[in-house]
């Protein structure tokens, strides 16, 4: 992340040359607090940590003597110094939250948060942030709790604390889930030295990413600053990489670059420069032409993307290449750093829209990734409920219309910052790739492989008649919590279908195919916390004409009556379900009888028992519009009622004793 890394490198260049020039003369150094309080005005918090350590070893005071009885209760001049060193001591726990040092900082503020002192009201809300960010998330909550209940003031502090609440308390319950990705640190020489994070997956062993690795001999303290981010590509697969060089693109003197993305045809490289005055800082966003093995002199893109006065960074450009996404705090956003789209037109960019409050928060909104194809955005942001620190998120959307942004869980996100999503499969970017993070260092991010832990549900589609595989039918993965379609697919000659699963959901498997009674079964993956893969029942299809009739079979009625016999309900609930799963068909339900007794009794019996049928399925839920009862009498037999001379046919009349249904038409869906 770009502005934490100007910190990093800032930090590690003035103590290049001041280190040095301190320890030539240290004889002349008596003053510790002094020249800490100098380093820490001018934001240079690594310094000021050291010589605020320094300074916390001069005083010769017990812990004891800080308690606020023993400070009421000490003289003048005692009394001074206890506050001087409790200064000290909220000052060294200062310097090193803000270049990241949560371990260190845990310790200072933890004892900052006992002195009870006015003059730091924030030490304990910072000692839970710091006890959070090195996941200790139990005594984080115990902390921040303690500081809500404590701090009346309503203001971003209040508001911050019950947001960080609320991600303990998440973080809690995310430790009791069953891990979906697998994540591991890339090796080789991707993670060489400085920070190295924003990774763009080329291909599936190509690795585009950013690096602030010195390229100069540290040691050699007459050079100029090392640390300079810039582009680098690394050749290798999965966490192995054997190689990684500069990418051969022109930089200028006191620029830095990086946090990149290359457009669908490779030839136009998106890139963050940014220029930085002290720990201020400043990016735009820039473009630059593939030129044979080499790339052409970046140039800034227009207003559109780079407001006057503002900041712009971390382009992406969808695999349609028809909107570029970047972050900025141009106005019109919602916080500090916004994600915005544009529409481009022959590469260049039109007017800028931003997200709006369904994605962007009141904190940090940053680095996104967008695949057009299945409507998903992946993106990192401090703002909502999360693991701590910048977390993964994803929604789902069109641009302008978003779902509700999810946490992507651990060990995606930690209590630290997670950000930069590049999948290495762009037709499925869930299943894994690459992600930036501070997890494991003091300082800086890193690089790290994650994959999706593979947890699948199958079966296999059948035609009906035959049980054959029916090649060519849909099938749809549905989450029956939030009535979303999930996946789809169509199955080839083998009639086998499979889907990537969470653990622990509930899911609505559909089938369906043209011609095809449409069907639905129900499962959920709570074993799957045992087995990698599930095996659902296997679902066959009634292939169907509109207007021929189906036999149903096993419809009873007591003799002479309407009334359906109970075994009879057991076939009608077939129809139920069959009606459910098809709600865009009209049915006839009809009924018939043999020639025993006249034409009109035959009528009206016939047509009670398929009323009958009708009512019992609407009593299930099936809107009466769609159905209609037909009493057909004796007059559509399907088998003699007599014998050739003349006799009784018992069984022709059992068999012309039946209850059909039938497809009338198909009505339009409504959306």
């Amino acid at each position: 992340m770009e502005p934490r890394m100007i910190k990093f490198i800032t930090r590690c260049w003035l103590i290049l040359f001041l280190w040095g020039a301190h320890t030539a003369h240290a004889q002349y150094v008596y003053d510790y607090r002094h020249t800490a309080d100098i380093y820490y005005n001018a934001k240079d918090y690594y310094s000021a940590a050291q010589y605020y350590s320094k300074a916390l070893g001069t005083f010769k005071i017990k812990p004891e003597n800080v308690l606020p009885y023993a400070v009421s209760g000490a003289g003048k001049e005692k009394s001074k110094k206890i506050k001087d060193y409790e200064t000290v001591v909220y000052r060294l726990a200062e310097s090193y939250r803000h270049y990241n040092d949560f371990g260190n900082a845990e310790t200072y503020y933890g004892q900052a948060a006992t002195f009870n002192n006015p003059a730091f009201p924030l030490a304990r809300f910072w000692y839970g942030i710091c006890l959070r960010a090195n996941g200790k998330y139990e005594e984080a909550l115990e902390q921040l709790k303690q500081f809500r209940q404590d701090y009346t003031n309503a203001d971003e502090i209040a508001n911050r604390a019950a947001l960080e609440i609320a991600s303990c308390e998440f973080a809690l319950s995310e430790a009791k889930r069953a891990p979906r990705y697998s994540i591991a640190k890339v090796d080789g020489s991707v993670n060489g030295g400085g920070a190295n994070y924003a990774p763009v997956a080329l291909n599936s062993n190509t690795l585009l990413f950013t690096s602030s690795r010195p390229e100069t001999n540290l040691d050699d303290k007459k050079k100029e600053n090392p640390y300079v981010n810039d582009l680098y590509i690394a050749q290798g697969r999965g966490v192995a990489f054997d190689s990684s060089q500069k990418l051969s693109i022109p930089s200028a003197k006191g620029v830095d670059q990086g946090a990149a993305a290359l457009s669908p045809d490779g030839n136009t490289l998106y890139l963050t420069r940014w220029t930085r005055n002290g720990v201020d800082k400043h990016t735009d966003i820039y473009t630059s032409t593939r030129q044979g093995s080499g790339w052409s002199e970046p140039k800034k893109l227009g207003p559109n993307v780079n407001a006057e006065g503002f900041n712009s960074m971390q382009p992406f450009v969808t695999a349609d290449n028809k909107y570029l996404f970047f972050v900025s705090d141009r106005p019109g956003g919602m916080g500090k750093h916004d994600i915005w789209v544009s529409q481009l037109q022959n590469g260049t960019p039109g007017a800028p829209r931003n997200l709006g409050t369904g994605i962007n928060s009141r904190e940090e909104d940053q680095a996104p990734y967008y695949d057009s194809k299945n409507g998903i955005l992946i993106y990192s942001t401090n703002g909502r409920v999360g693991l701590g620190g910048l977390d993964f998120f994803m929604s789902k959307g069109n641009g302008s219309d978003w779902s509700t942004p999810e946490n992507m869980g651990a060990p995606l996100n930690s209590s630290k910052d997670d950000i930069y999503y590049s999948p290495v499969d762009n037709a499925n970017p869930l299943r894994g790739g690459y992600i930036s993070s501070d997890r494991q260092s003091v300082c800086c991010l890193e690089l790290f492989s994650v994959k999706k832990n593979a947890k699948i549900a199958g079966g296999q589609i059948l035609d009906c008649d035959g049980n054959l595989p029916l090649t060519g039918a849909t099938v749809t993965l549905l989450d029956t919590i939030r009535q979303k379609v999930l996946q789809q697919i169509t199955v080839d000659e083998t009639g086998h279908y499979s889907f990537d699963v969470e653990m622990q959901q509930n899911y609505k498997i559909m089938a369906e195919k043209e011609n095809y009674f449409s069907k639905a079964i129900y499962f959920n993956t709570d074993e799957l916390t045992h087995t990698d893969s599930l095996m659902n029942p296997t679902i066959c299809l009634k292939r169907y004409e509109i207007g021929k009739p189906v036999i149903l079979k096993d419809i009873y009625y007591d003799f002479n009556k309407a009334t359906l016999r109970p075994q009879s309900l057991i076939v009608l609930d077939t129809v139920v379900a069959i009606m459910q799963d098809n709600p865009n068909i009209i049915i006839e339900m009809g009924s018939h009888t043999d020639s025993k007794g006249t034409d009109a009794y035959n009528i009206k019996l016939s047509q009670a028992r398929a009323q009958s049928c009708v009512d019992y399925l609407a009593s299930k839920g099936i809107p009466v519009s769609r159905m209609v009862a037909k009493g057909y009498g004796e007059s559509r037999p399907i088998a003699p009622n007599t014998m050739p001379n003349g006799k009784d046919n018992p069984d022709g009349r059992q068999l012309n004793r039946r209850t059909e249904f039938k497809v009338l038409r198909i009505q339009p869906q409504l959306d």
